[in-house]
């Protein structure tokens, strides 16, 4: 460690010694006198710790080390205190090195200091030599991440800051140089939209530095922002935008050097032209395939991870099946693979292997606790021999400490994530469990790379490659986040978005391969897609705008102090312009209080208060009153059969399905809404078709059975799913209609429930209604989601075309024409729907 690096430390560590004392944990849990005690953890109460029932190759006679499973919020504190006594390292860094030391912050600040450079520190450091990190990458693949500091003199983030204080008698010279020239520049050229980029500075501010240009010098530019009672602070702020964007540079120009050395490992004719000769004989990859195939061996070869995200329906597990067995065929597996997938695909990639590939050897890890815990017992002792692939699925990967240590601990040699759109948000528990797996490389695949913004592609990225992005993430956030409306140049904001959508291109190009099923796919069935506007009913659009009458005449509740009353009140829309059932209009008051007292008088029913029964199906919809009064044997509470049809998608429904079982159609319907399945399932009753149905609460062991049932069974007309639980992974070939219910803020959950029928295997034209109730909050929904179809088209498109994503404005704009909101209120709302949003409806 050099010199300059520890005087950094020492007084970091001396002055904050009282934080680190605060979390220390207790040292002593090895020796005999301790072993039989409780530990204290701040504002917990006392626990027995327990020894860890999976610890590899433990002893009996050996003391374990203790662990204890901390909440979210003490792993929070804890890392709080080490960012606060180590603000010189990156988050990342901080973050890797509590996981790494089980959250002990005096031991994350050693390794820390040990492994780590500090965020301006240039040049390597003399470091001991490293285990395999979380991702199991080792030094080979330091080329594209340990060397981030080196190269150009404007890359290096200057630690003199451009203002210093009010008083410095520099900052009204009119000498510049290095920095703060590179400010004054930027301060003298840079758009609105740049301009906003820079902390503090609002777009009002922005306004008054365009109007106050131009700047002749930095006293003048000083003046200026003093008699516009502009804090030389925001001067400092620009300069780090200004490294920021030097930072995202330099990873730019290393983007595109590794894509030409990936352009001439091809030429020089690496990767392989024949699929493996272990593959079933009797099946051929398609061309398109092959070439994936190739682009995974050149990157295994380069000693990349990637992101195979081919359009849905391409086969992505085929390719990856047959990557496997090139890698067995050739004797290249180090170890055991790991391939971790949804619920829903779990049984159809065990037998995908096997038909694909009966030489690679799988074992699911998957069962009930007692069956997993005897697995992981055989696992301990002989580690994750005897098979090539261990499958499992996103929720056991990570559903007990005993795995996550399990998978942590033992080495593996690629790890494959599918439908690995799960892992776009960094901020969460699951893709801080899931970076942990100790695998030496790892592959993610997805249909949908790009969903809602382009932060997300950028966390996909740093999860394929954390060692080449990590230092600069935060950097890479700064300039990728979403900007605020502006009533600015719209062609300066479409310069800014362009931008944007260029620097991704460039950086996800080296690591990700993407096709689309119209390019390579020349003999796939068409599919035609239709926008279906359809009127309600005539007492669901008196209900409707009932609704909306009330809201416009109590514009407090719409704009109140609560962030998620704007997203009630565009639910409580969704539901009447699906149907009025999902409100409650058929049972009044009088009745509810005649089933609460028989509720309460009833032995199967837990409850036996009269008022608080009332109380709890007051806020009930219909539909749901119905649902628990024969649940509970009072089979005499119905719904008439003319209340169940009585909506106008399903006076749709009521056109086309006789139409499409005539002609010897088969249909798929989705809904986001288990409740809205519900009534659907009453109406395909009442209209006597066959169905089955799939949802979230479908059991995984069932969930195949049905599939294959429809697939083979021809008097299943209609087959029935949710569109987050139904819409990813399967195949439903047998289908060539599908029919979008209520469509999603989020249009790649729509495009992977269609493409359940559009894919590989399908021999008929596809047809794709999206059913949209006329003049309702559902046209919004459906502006929001061809906005974010657009911003994908300029991603992965070679034209640059300009587009973003501004979901909530579009909700708003609706909202406040059908209510009549001022400015003043809509603002309101908009702040509101701005974090309710991001949270997905259920």
């Amino acid at each position: 460690m050099s010199d300059s690096q520890t005087s950094e430390s020492k007084p970091s560590a001396s002055s904050s010694l009282s934080d680190l004392r605060q979390f220390r944990i207790n040292k002593n849990a090895s020796s005999p006198a301790s072993q039989s005690k409780t530990e204290r953890l701040p504002g917990r109460k006392r626990i027995q710790v327990m020894a860890d029932s999976d610890s590899d190759g433990a002893d009996s006679q050996t003391p374990k080390k203790t662990k204890i499973e901390l909440s979210v919020k003490e792993k929070e504190e804890r890392y709080m205190a080490a960012a606060k006594i180590s603000p010189n390292y990156d988050t990342m860094a901080i973050q890797e090195s509590l996981s790494r030391t089980n959250w002990d912050v005096a031991a994350s600040i050693r390794y820390l200091r040990d492994h780590c450079r500090p965020k301006h520190q240039n040049g390597p450091i003399d470091r001991p030599k490293m285990k395999p990190s979380s991702n199991g990458t080792k030094s080979s693949a330091n080329n594209y991440s340990d060397n981030d500091n080196s190269g150009d003199e404007d890359v290096k983030q200057s630690k003199d800051q451009v203002y210093d204080s009010d008083d410095s008698d520099t900052e009204m010279s009119t000498k510049m140089t290095g920095q703060r020239k590179k400010v004054f520049q930027f301060m003298n050229s840079a758009s609105i939209i740049e301009l906003q980029s820079v902390k503090t500075l609002s777009e009002k501010k922005a306004a008054v530095i365009m109007e106050l240009r131009p700047f002749n010098d930095w006293s003048e530019l000083r003046s200026k922002l003093e008699s516009n009672k502009m804090s030389g602070d925001l001067l400092n702020y620009a300069q780090e935008l200004i490294n920021k964007q030097n930072t995202v540079a330099e990873i730019l120009n290393k983007c595109n050097n590794m894509v030409n050395r990936l352009e001439t490992a091809i030429a020089n004719g690496a990767g392989i032209v024949e699929q493996p000769k272990i593959l079933s004989s009797g099946l051929q990859l398609a061309d398109y395939q092959i070439i994936g195939l190739n682009w995974l061996t050149v990157m295994h070869k380069q000693e990349m991870n990637g992101i195979l995200a081919d359009e849905m329906g391409l086969g992505k597990t085929i390719q990856i099946i047959a990557f496997l067995a090139y890698l067995k065929e050739n004797c290249l597996s180090k170890a055991a693979h790991l391939v971790v997938v949804p619920s829903s695909t779990l049984d159809n990639w065990e037998a995908e292997i096997e038909r694909w590939c009966p030489n690679l050897v799988v074992m699911k890890y998957h069962g009930s606790q007692d069956e997993r815990r005897r697995m992981r017992a055989k696992f301990a002792k002989d580690g994750f021999t005897g098979f090539d692939v261990l499958l499992t699925t996103y929720h056991i990967v990570g559903s007990t400490p005993e795995e996550r240590k399990m998978f942590r601990v033992c080495k593996l040699h690629y790890v494959i994530f599918d439908e690995a759109h799960m892992l776009k948000n960094m901020t969460t528990q699951r893709y801080a469990n899931l970076i942990t797996i100790n695998a030496g490389k790892r592959i993610l695949l997805t249909g949908t790379p790009l969903q809602n913004n382009l932060l997300e592609l950028i966390s996909l990225l740093c999860f394929v490659m954390p060692k080449f992005f990590a230092k600069s993430i935060e950097d890479i956030k700064t300039l990728f986040v979403k900007k605020g409306k502006s009533d600015g140049d719209q062609e300066e904001v479409s310069q800014f978005q362009e931008t944007q959508i260029q620097r991704a291109k460039r950086i996800m190009k080296p690591f990700v391969l993407r096709r689309l099923k119209k390019d390579v796919l020349k003999n796939l069935p068409k599919k035609t897609s239709y926008v279906e506007k359809v009127p309600m009913s005539s007492q669901q659009k008196q209900y409707y705008h009932e609704l909306i009458d009330y809201y416009s005449n109590n514009k407090g509740v719409v704009c109140g102090s609560s962030d998620r009353a704007g997203i009630a009140i565009m639910m409580e829309m969704r539901r009447i312009a699906n149907h009025p059932l999902l409100m409650r209009h058929y049972f009044t008051d009088e009745q509810l209080r005649g089933f609460s007292k028989r509720l309460a008088n009833s032995s199967s029913y837990k409850k036996t208060n009269e008022q608080y029964i009332f109380e709890e199906l007051a806020v009930m919809s219909d539909f749901q009153v119905y649902q628990l009064c024969n649940k509970y044997q009072l089979y005499d509470v119905k719904i008439p059969d003319h209340l169940i049809v009585d909506s106008g998608k399903f006076s749709y429904l009521d056109k086309i399905l006789p139409k499409l079982r005539e002609e010897g159609h088969r249909v798929l319907l989705f809904s986001q809404f288990t409740m809205m399945l519900d009534i659907v399932e009453e109406y395909l009753r009442i209209r006597k078709h066959g169905f089955c149905r799939l949802d979230g609460g479908t059991a995984v062991k069932e969930r195949q059975d049905l599939i294959t049932d429809f697939n083979v069974d021809d008097n299943i007309f209609v087959f029935l799913l949710s569109t987050k639980a139904g819409g990813v992974g399967i195949n439903l070939t047998a289908a060539d209609t599908c029919i979008i219910h209520d469509i999603d803020f989020n249009p790649y959950n729509d495009k992977q429930a269609e493409d359940r029928c559009h894919r590989m295997g399908q021999m008929r034209p596809v047809s794709i209604y999206r059913l949209i109730s006329e003049s309702t909050i559902e046209e919004g929904i459906l502006m929001a989601a061809e906005e974010k179809l657009k911003l994908e088209k300029d991603i992965t498109s070679t034209t640059g075309d300009k587009g973003d994503v501004h979901e909530q404005r579009c909700v708003v704009k609706l909202l406040t024409l059908a209510l009549g909101l001022d400015k003043d209120q809509e603002e309101q709302l908009n702040n509101s729907l701005n974090n309710s949003l991001a949270t997905p409806t259920k």
